[in-house]
């Protein structure tokens, strides 16, 4: 077997895709499903580190179009990727493996805060560590919570795992015209406004020159293959 490209990744979840066909709330198919998948990746020798959204349960910016703040729509949402990581390190777990779930909120009965020096700890011990609670700041996404976190622990690569095979130049579901990117700048993918990262995590990935690799979770044994780089997905980097 290919040894990983890779030692240490932060690997990017949406909440969505933890709803299973149902469209919302928590599939366990799924769940356990991912979970294999992030287990099978430790196994590899990558340490692993997990962001996930929280579209599942709440959407930030869903909440405030009707009527609350914006500030307290996305706490509400960040509050949502807890629930998530929980879910997701239960499942772990019970698989028998080591995982540690980090807040980024202050809530002791619940999960641990997040530190570098926490993260660094647990890593090293070979735990799937499950950063949940966003930035812990309103208007920012997930996405940029991943690769501001990838920089803050050393990672060198974030993993975006999506519902499609790359970067495209339009959603490819819509227009059967759209191209498929082999690779990309992070100047490029900024430009191009490609909606598969927002701004804000393409710019801070350019600053702290950390490749972002996107790929689809859907097919089994993606994030194995993507990590061993012989997996099918976009690099932006550069």
């Amino acid at each position: 077997m290919t040894d990983p490209v890779y030692r240490r990744v932060v690997i990017k979840l949406s909440g969505e895709y933890l709803a299973g066909q149902q469209g919302f709330g928590f599939d366990q198919p799924t769940i356990d499903r991912i979970a294999d998948e992030l287990i099978a990746a430790r196994h590899l020798g990558t340490e692993i580190a997990v962001v996930i959204g929280g579209g599942n349960v709440v959407r930030g910016m869903e909440v405030s179009s009707r009527g609350v703040s914006r500030p307290t729509g996305d706490t509400m949402g960040m509050m949502a990727t807890m629930m998530n990581c929980l879910a997701l390190e239960a499942a772990i777990e019970r698989k028998g493996t080591p995982a540690r779930a980090l807040s980024a909120f202050v809530m002791p009965e619940i999960s641990e805060l997040f530190t570098r020096a926490a993260a660094h700890k647990y890593l090293a011990e070979g735990r799937i560590v499950l950063l949940g609670g966003g930035t812990g700041n309103p208007f920012f996404t997930t996405d940029t919570t991943a690769v501001l976190r990838a920089a803050e622990i050393g990672a060198e690569a974030v993993l975006k795992a999506t519902n499609v095979d790359g970067v495209y130049s339009a959603d490819p579901k819509k227009d059967p015209t759209a191209k498929r990117f082999d690779r990309l700048t992070h100047s490029q993918a900024i430009e191009g406004g490609y909606k598969v990262m927002d701004a804000t995590a393409f710019a801070l990935a350019r600053e702290t020159s950390l490749p972002i690799i996107v790929f689809s979770i859907a097919e089994p044994g993606s994030i194995g293959a993507m990590l061993r780089g012989i997996g099918h997905g976009t690099i932006v980097a550069g």
